[in-house]
């Protein structure tokens, strides 16, 4: 019985809207013509008649639209008394009618606007309004703009900005002064941003002739060279708190040790990149030397070139023999250079995290007493003894006065014959790390 009720009922929603949509097409046609008659100066009979006729079309509609929801709640009350909740089929049929009513209004509503924006563009048309009233009709029927489209935030694409802006932001040459050391580093022609590093740390616990100098040179990146700037001098410094004086071997494993803790720390950061280092300890009148890779440490004394650090190139018999027996593979590759895994050009670094097999940590140390007849270091990246021999880089240095201007003319000396590489130069001015009794 109640399945027939909603058949019933069914038809005669859709004889309903048949009829409605007849009623519809009759309103706007009665709405064009009255629209039309009103242009005029005096308003017709028949106008009147017309428009009488739309506002009955209009009641019509609206009767329509309460005996339908009328309809629609009985409906459904009546299946659920029936039936019950829990009957799956009651639900999908009240369901069903409720999307049929909703879908059917809202094509209702969008045909009427549609329509209604139609018969009055066409009527303005034929009938010429024009100016404000023309203005207040079109006012009336302006369509709401789209939303806009916001799209999610992407802190990749912001991370990726700010590091293309601070590339921009860098400078291409850059030069340090201090009261004993002076600098000066020039980017490679080719590299994409700087991976020289250095750092300076001097009057350490207040003792003007006790100071830490460091040069760095990175390779894939940046960011070990950064971190072994950061860190090195201070975990050498830490280390050494605990060696008393006079202990040349345990301030040269102290030293080791310094190194050591700063390539675990780097290596934790899940970096894939590594960095070569020379770093000099100025303490008590002595010069301990540690270095890993191609940073080299140049002494002049009396004027004569003093190489005081062992470059760790795969070129060295005994730096690939030790790859070799461990399992790496050593290739020599174009322009006469040796490279590890076909990669890397040096067996010692901080970092390089995928060739850590190999590639040690472990820094060779050398200690010197000062004398009255040692007169400066020169300590550089590998961009500066590629191409200026070492004895060539101390006379430069002699022939100046001025120790920065000896920094910036062996970096334009070195990318002048051609260095692609970041080029960094560091002067260090042993005068005054002497000890009492060398002073003159």
């Amino acid at each position: 019985m109640v399945d027939l009720l909603l058949q019933v009922l069914l038809w005669s929603f859709y004889l309903l809207s048949l009829v409605l949509h007849l009623f519809e097409d009759l309103k706007k046609l009665a709405f064009s013509i009255a629209l039309t008659l009103n242009s005029s100066p005096s308003a017709s009979p028949l106008s009147r008649y017309l428009s009488w006729v739309g506002s009955l079309f209009a009641t019509i509609q609206s009767i329509y639209h309460h005996t339908q929801g009328q309809i629609r709640s009985n409906v459904k009350r009546r299946v659920f008394e029936q039936h019950g909740e829990e009957n799956y089929e009651a639900k999908n049929l009240a369901h069903t009618i409720s999307c049929q009513d909703s879908n059917s209004k809202m094509k209702e509503k969008n045909e009427d606007k549609k329509g209604m924006h139609g018969i009055l563009h066409s009527a303005q048309k034929k009938s010429g309004l024009s100016g404000n009233r023309g203005s207040a009709i079109n006012s009336k029927l302006r369509v709401r703009p789209a939303k806009l489209f916001v799209p999610d935030f992407c802190p990749r694409q912001e991370f990726i900005e700010m590091g293309l802006k601070k590339l921009k932001e860098d400078k291409k040459e850059f030069e340090v002064e201090g009261r004993d050391f002076c600098l000066a580093s020039k980017k490679g022609a080719r590299r994409e941003f700087m991976e020289d590093g250095h750092r300076e740390m001097v009057d350490i616990m207040g003792d003007p002739k006790q100071a830490f100098f460091a040069v760095i040179d990175g390779h894939g990146g940046c960011a070990a060279a950064d971190y072994v700037a950061e860190n090195l001098g201070k975990n050498i410094m830490k280390e050494l708190e605990h060696v008393g004086e006079d202990q040349e071997h345990e301030l040269q494993q102290a030293i080791r040790q310094g190194y050591s803790v700063t390539d675990k720390g780097f290596l934790s950061q899940g970096v894939s990149s590594g960095a070569c280092a020379a770093s000099v300890v100025l303490k008590d009148g002595v010069l301990h030397v540690a270095n890993l890779g191609d940073c080299r440490v140049v002494l002049s004394n009396k004027g004569v070139a003093h190489v005081l650090t062992k470059d760790h190139r795969l070129s060295s018999e005994d730096e690939r023999l030790r790859i070799e027996n461990t399992g790496g593979f050593v290739q020599h590759c174009r322009n006469g250079v040796w490279r590890l895994q076909g990669s890397l050009a040096v067996s010692r670094a901080i970092g390089d995290q995928h060739l850590k097999d190999w590639v040690i940590s472990e820094p060779e140390t050398k200690t010197i007493p000062l004398t009255s007849d040692c007169e400066f270091l020169l300590m550089a990246s590998d961009g500066l003894w590629d191409k200026v021999d070492n004895q060539e880089a101390v006379n430069v240095v002699l022939k100046e006065k001025d120790s920065l201007k000896s920094c910036k003319k062996l970096v334009n000396m070195s990318s002048s014959r051609g260095s692609m590489d970041d080029i960094t130069v560091m002067v260090i001015n042993l005068r005054s790390f002497l000890a009492a009794d060398h002073l003159q």
